[in-house]
């Protein structure tokens, strides 16, 4: 099994599991909660503690990115974003970019065979049920918005367990396949140590 994630991760053959979240009917709460999450304005403030946490992080996961996202403007912009949008949902920035380099392999267009859009290959009903009818998936922070609320709610609903609520994001609930591989890429590909001067510059 290792192997095969391996084997995929390096290959590109990442797209093939772009995600098909299951429709559930969802309560009038969560379902205004959800939708407030995604209409929030994004203030004009960043997601870094500090301008040095801010360059350290940006230079070191643009380095990564850099082969998939040629263009170092849109590159830094996609990685703000994920940041931005990751931290506001109480979600770890890398698992995210973990996340999209299986989902859609970092195509801002990405289209599944199930019909989900972008990034995090978010399904359109999603639009319908807590969105806006003028919302666009292929949109940057859009889709971002949305994937990262997604994966919090169903976080949520499986209290943390970060397993199976990646299966309910890609619609494989109890198979392996897909949580390996996002974890995988998580862990070998995007994680970040912090350099030893931020630790020091927080005690």
């Amino acid at each position: 099994m290792r192997r095969l994630i391996a084997i995929l991760l390096l290959s590109g053959a990442s797209a093939a599991y772009g995600g098909a979240q299951i429709y559930e009917p969802l309560s009038a709460s969560v379902q205004a909660a959800l939708h407030k999450a995604v209409s929030d304005a994004r203030p004009p403030t960043s997601s870094f503690r500090t301008p040095i946490e801010a360059a350290d992080w940006l230079a070191e996961m643009s380095r990564r990115l850099e082969k998939r996202i040629p263009n170092r403007e849109y590159r830094i912009d996609l990685l703000r974003s994920v940041h931005y949008e990751a931290k506001r949902a109480g979600l770890d920035p890398q698992l995210v970019l973990g996340l999209m380099q299986v989902e859609s392999g970092f195509r801002k267009y990405a289209v599944s065979s199930a019909g989900a859009r972008g990034y995090m290959q978010v399904m359109p009903f999603w639009v319908k049920l807590i969105g806006r009818q003028d919302d666009s998936l292929f949109n940057l922070r859009t889709n971002l918005r949305y994937g990262c609320t997604i994966l919090r709610h169903y976080l949520d609903i499986e209290k943390g367990d970060i397993y199976r609520a990646l299966g309910r994001y890609n619609g494989s609930l109890g198979r392996p396949e897909y949580p390996n591989m996002v974890r995988a890429a998580w862990q070998n590909q995007w994680s970040y140590d912090k350099p030893a001067r931020l630790a020091l510059a927080r005690d």
